[in-house]
Parts: C-alpha cells; sequence; structure tokens
C-alpha cells in the first residue's frame, strides 16, 4: 500500500515542528541561572546601562548608532554571545568591553534584563 504524498508532507511537517519546538525548549532551559545583584547595584546597572549603553544604542534601547537592544530584536542571539560581548567588547567595532564596570554575573543578568524588557532608570541610588 502506498502512503498518499499529502499525508506525507504532512507528516514531515509535523515531525519538523516538533523538533524545531523542542529544540527551542532545550535552548531556554539550558540558559544559565542569573542571579539578581542587591538592589543598590542593580539600580546602579539599569542606570548604566541606559545612559552609557544608550548613547550608542538609543536612550530607549531601540536603536541609534549601535543596533536595538529590545527583546524582539534579541530573540534570536545567543545568551552567551550577548554576555561575552557586554563583557569583552568586540573588536575593530565601537562596542567596548565593560569587564572593569561590571562582572561577568553582572553581564548576565544585565543581558537577561534586556531580553525581558529593560527596567526603566530610576537614577543613581543615594551616597550613603
Amino acid at each position: 500500500m502506498r502512503i498518499p504524498p499529502l499525508f506525507a508532507h504532512v507528516a514531515v511537517f509535523i515531525g519538523a515542528a516538533l523538533v524545531a519546538a523542542f529544540a527551542s525548549a532545550s535552548a531556554q532551559e539550558a540558559r544559565p541561572a542569573v542571579t539578581t545583584p542587591e538592589t543598590q547595584r542593580a539600580r546602579e546597572l539599569i542606570h548604566i546601562v541606559r545612559q552609557d549603553c544608550g548613547s550608542c544604542h538609543g536612550l530607549t534601547l531601540a536603536g541609534g548608532l549601535g543596533p536595538a537592544l529590545t527583546p524582539d530584536v534579541l530573540a534570536d542571539k545567543p545568551f552567551e554571545g550577548l554576555v561575552a560581548t557586554v563583557f569583552s567588547g568586540r573588536p575593530g567595532t565601537p562596542m567596548p568591553p565593560f569587564r572593569s564596570i561590571v562582572s561577568e554575573a553582572e553581564a548576565e543578568w544585565i543581558v537577561d534584563q534586556l531580553m525581558r524588557g529593560f527596567p526603566p532608570d530610576q537614577g543613581l541610588p543615594p551616597v550613603r
């Protein structure tokens, strides 16, 4: 008995969709856990991103001289690659390394927040 071509195409399409869905779910699960910095440091990091990164990527992070850093633009980018870009910069481009300003864990937190929709800047915390 021969399988009708339409049935075969539908079966292949459904199989491919299931593989793609599984791969996407696995990639999300593989993302490292990102810990939240203490509240004061988180506020400082938000201010740094909004002001320093915003000077190139736009104050709303929707793009400027540098590309947009919005969740929809970053959705298909690898998490680890974005962290490496924040932490180490991109040689040969205007993107500087921020390793002297943030730890690698803080770079992970920043990327996680960018991928979710970055919080608004509430200014620097008061000096104690």
